[in-house]
Formats: structure tokens, sequence, C-alpha cells
């Protein structure tokens, strides 16, 4: 990206293109001056094909406070963003500032994100959507932290717990596709719009976060694995029949708990694994998320029960029964909230 230009009207054209020696071989306008880091990071993990560095408001508290964010607080955050290394102070632009960070990348090939002191962050990728996810996933990840260190104390997983969540990648069978009825049409639109909706509102992120609907007893159609919420479309979504999916596809990792659910409960039609921020900070912390402190948050919510962290992973059917009309919302430790409601927008 080019120097001194909005940011938010970039236009192809403006983009400048760098030999890796550091050249300028086009663009209208200088590099941004970061680029001998950028640079910097390109020799020294060759496997790096895209970069971001930023200042998000999170991330940036952490690195003025010379702390990094604890991935291990999620499953999702250790698997996208991997351990997050720091990187001392150097001043913007300069050379030092590029061995300093390329010093951090290049201690593993499982390092992607650098918090830089008094600087923001750098993220590394295979793409530019690969470093979009770890890059986004990162700063939900600082803000949830924050918000939990305000209630109390914070919980983050051990090796044990995070191995646990490795296993757990559903598997199902394999079963022939089938002709769409027109009610797995209309959810299918309803799935994305109201997901589009929950990206726009931080309510998931881009790879984490699920929505399933009933179509009939036998089946419902579900969001897919790490899938971008922001351009999912209809073709994307995953009909789950019987406990079967079609060949190729694979359905969200929540797939087993929204089957327990719409088991148990026939009239439930629709579930959604969220990620909003300020209720995710509950389920990473030791504090009670109480909802009878207004009384339209008990009317909607009831009481909010928060599952233990091994009761997510390995018994859907527990999960399934701490659920129901009368208690339509559950705090998922180290997993945000888990909804159910009788129509998509109930949930919502």
């Amino acid at each position: 990206s080019p120097a001194r230009v909005d940011k938010g009207n970039l236009k192809r054209g403006d983009i400048a293109k760098v030999a890796m020696n550091g050249e300028q071989l086009e663009g209208p306008y200088p590099p941004s001056s970061e680029c001998p880091f950028h640079l910097s990071i390109y020799r020294a993990r060759p496997d790096i094909k895209a970069i971001i560095h930023a200042h998000p408001s999170a991330l940036v508290s952490f690195s003025i406070c010379g702390q990094v964010p604890n991935t291990r607080v999620f499953p999702e955050a250790l698997s996208v963003c991997g351990e997050v290394a720091f990187a001392p102070y150097a001043l913007p632009g300069s050379e030092q500032l590029g061995i300093h960070i390329a010093e951090q990348f290049a201690t593993s090939t499982d390092t992607y994100c650098v918090v830089l002191e008094n600087h923001g962050v750098v993220v590394g990728g295979a793409s530019l959507a690969d470093v979009f996810k770890r890059f986004e996933t990162l700063e939900f990840t600082a803000k949830t932290i924050m918000q939990a260190k305000n209630l109390g104390s914070l919980n983050v997983l051990d090796d044990v717990g995070l191995a646990m969540a490795k296993e757990r990648l559903p598997k199902l069978p394999s079963c022939q596709p089938q002709a769409p009825c027109s009610r797995e049409r209309e959810l299918r639109k309803e799935i994305c719009d109201f997901m589009h909706r929950a990206y726009e509102h931080d309510l998931v992120t881009s790879t984490w976060g699920s929505l399933s609907a009933r179509i009939d007893e036998d089946s419902f159609v579900i969001t897919p694995f790490r899938i971008d919420r922001a351009t999912l479309d209809l073709e994307d979504l995953i009909v789950v029949r019987n406990g079967q999916c079609p060949a190729g596809t694979r359905p969200s990792r929540a797939v087993d708990l929204h089957a327990a659910i719409y088991a148990a409960h026939p009239e439930m039609n629709a579930v959604i694994n969220a990620l909003p921020i300020s209720a995710t900070a509950f389920s990473v912390s030791a504090a009670v998320l109480d909802t009878r402190t207004i009384p339209e948050s008990y009317l909607f919510l009831k009481d909010v029960p928060k599952l233990a962290y091994q009761t997510v992973l390995t018994e859907p059917e527990t999960v399934a029964q701490a659920m129901g009309p009368n208690n339509p919302v559950a705090l998922l430790e180290h997993n945000g909230a888990l909804v159910a409601g009788k129509t998509v927008l109930d949930a919502f």
C-alpha cells in the first residue's frame, strides 16, 4: 500500500510494486514507510506471501503495555493465530525495526503474529485472505481478554484442553445431495442474510461462528467450516440429513451441538454459535452473567448457564438438555455463546 494516501479509498492503480531489493518498480506514490520491514519479513520467511501491519485499538493497548494476547483462551484463536511474539521498539521505518521484526518471524515457521512495542501489530500468512482472518481473530481475542480482565480473573486452556479441541472435529458420513425444497432455499437465504448481519455487528468473526436452521424433522442446513462469514453465499451452506452430509463438504464444528438441540427440542428450529465480545468475555472469566439486571434481558434470555468446556466438547446431549424454550441461551466456556430459537430471527 502507498504512503500518504487515504486507506479508505485506495484504488488498484494506487498500489506500489516494489522489488525485493527495495526498488520501486510501479505506482504513482511511494510505498508505505514501513516497506523495509515488510521486505525483511519476506526475506526471513519465504513461506509468507502477504503481510498486514495495523494499529487496531486492543492490540495497540497490548503493545504499549509490553504484552501479547494469550491465544490459549480459545482453541480457535490458537489454531488460527498460533502463539504471539513480541518485537522490541525501534523507530518506525528504520532498518533496526525490520531487524527486530524479522528476528521474531525467523524464530519459528509457526510464528505469524508479532506485537510491536508501542507500534501495533504485524501479521503474516499465505494470502491476504489468510492474513486478514488471522489479524481479525487476534484483535477479537485481545478485546475479549481486556473485557474478561475487567470482570475479574482470566481463564486459559492448558495443553490437555487444547488437545481435546483438536480431537473434536466431527466427520459425518457421506450421502448423496438432494435437490433443495422451497423451505431449504428460503432458509439458505435467511441464514446468509443473518450471518452477514452478525458479521457486520461483530457477533461472529470471518472464520468463527455458526448458524443453522431446521428444514424438517430429519434435516437442517448449517454454515460450513472456515468459510469467510463476510462473503458467505447460498451454495456454501451444507445440508445435514439423518446425520449425513454430501461428500466433499465440511459443516461447522458445532454441527453435533446443533443436531443434539434439534433432536431434544422439536420446537426449536434455529441455533446460533456467536461471539459477542462482552458476553464472550464471561465465557473465559470466572464471573457470572446475571440477566436479572433489567426486565428485558431476563424476559428474552432467562437465566444463562455457563457450560463446562469438557461438556461442550464431549457431551452434546448434555448441552442440549441444558437448553430449550425456557433456557434458550448458554455460555460455553472458551467458546462464546450458544442460542436456540423457534425461528432464525428469534435466535438472532
